[in-house]
């Protein structure tokens, strides 16, 4: 570490400080001694340095002379202090890395901050949703975007890749390559795609938590509401339609899906919420259900509906509903035809 204040004070013209004079006796000497020198400094007083090089006076050289003397190091005369900090890049550049000198610079900050942006914003997202973006790339691009982000949510998002795909990923993972400066740069923009579509999920907030409380209400009410809603803004009825999710909808998924959700829902309360259905959504439900268990259910259900509880209905349907958009979330079941979502889209 240098003592700059024990480096003396005499100036011709407008005072130097301390370490402007360390400034300009270094830049003085040329790269090779200077280089020499810098292992002696610290961080934060070559970070000083810098800056005094950039906004230095001019000094004329018998004033030049005499800080040298002080230094007693060798001086060379006519040095020229003209590019002050084009010469003192030069001087870091011998004394210290690459990297070392970049930091000092500033040079790579900006690419840094970007660099940092591009995968730390992602560990506050929905592990399912990022899983469910990368599913769309091949598993190559996955194993370098799982590489790069933070341990702790690659984790999260590694356990959301479907089985049959998780053991492929880690296999590739495990033996990445270096990806080329081009290749990277494509992912990187996939990546942005990933965050603008994250950042556009959260900014339909609003939209998320009315179709939330919709999905809690009858069908009746619900379409109501839509119809009351339409007459304010048609935007907001596209928003938010393609998010509720209703127990008259369970028509509207795929057979496979239908299965999937009924596969471990009881018959009592299969029983109570197909009480008062239509034909069509009875027959959707029970076609996706096991044989025995149908034939329990019709029976049940041939007895009438005289004596029905409604609420217990609805809570039946809701609960129907709840688990529906909960295995959905998960990317377990579809709650639409893919050509019906794309559509909504």
């Amino acid at each position: 570490m240098m003592d700059f204040e024990n480096f003396g004070s005499t100036a011709v013209g407008a005072p130097l400080s301390p370490v402007d004079k360390a400034a300009a006796v270094l830049l003085a000497m040329g790269k090779p001694v200077a280089g020499k020198l810098l292992k002696f400094f610290t961080q934060g007083e070559l970070q000083a340095i810098i800056a005094a090089a950039q906004n230095l006076r001019a000094i004329p050289p018998h004033e030049l002379i005499d800080l040298v003397n002080e230094f007693e190091d060798l001086f060379t005369e006519g040095a020229g202090l003209m590019d002050n900090a084009k010469m003192m890049e030069g001087i870091l550049e011998e004394g210290l890395t690459p990297d070392e000198v970049d930091g000092l610079l500033g040079r790579r900050t900006t690419f840094q901050a970007f660099e940092t942006t591009i995968w730390e914003r992602l560990q506050d997202a929905d592990p399912v949703f990022i899983s469910k973006f990368l599913l769309k790339e091949h598993p190559q691009t996955i194993a370098y975007i799982l590489s790069m982000m933070p341990s702790s949510f690659g984790a999260k998002v590694l356990l959301e890749v479907p089985e049959e795909y998780r053991a492929d990923i880690i296999n590739r993972t495990v033996n990445l390559k270096d990806v080329s400066p081009k290749a990277a740069a494509i992912i990187e923009t996939r990546v942005i795609e990933m965050i603008n579509a994250l950042e556009a999920e959260r900014n339909s907030v609003g939209s998320n938590k009315v179709a939330e409380l919709m999905n809690e209400l009858e069908k009746t009410q619900v379409d109501e509401m839509l119809a009351s809603l339409e007459t304010v803004s048609v935007e907001s009825v596209k928003k938010v339609r393609p998010k509720i999710f209703l127990f008259e909808d369970i028509l509207a998924m795929p057979q496979k899906s239908r299965v999937a959700l009924f596969n471990d829902v009881s018959g009592d309360i299969i029983t109570s919420a197909l009480r008062g259905a239509p034909i069509s959504l009875r027959e959707a439900v029970l076609s996706s259900i096991g044989a025995r268990q149908r034939r329990m259910i019709e029976s049940d259900l041939a007895a009438g509906d005289d004596n029905v509880n409604q609420r217990e209905v609805a809570i039946a349907r809701r609960s129907i509903t709840q688990e529906a958009i909960r295995l959905a979330a998960a990317g377990q079941i579809q709650l639409k035809e893919a050509e019906q979502a794309q559509a909504a889209a």
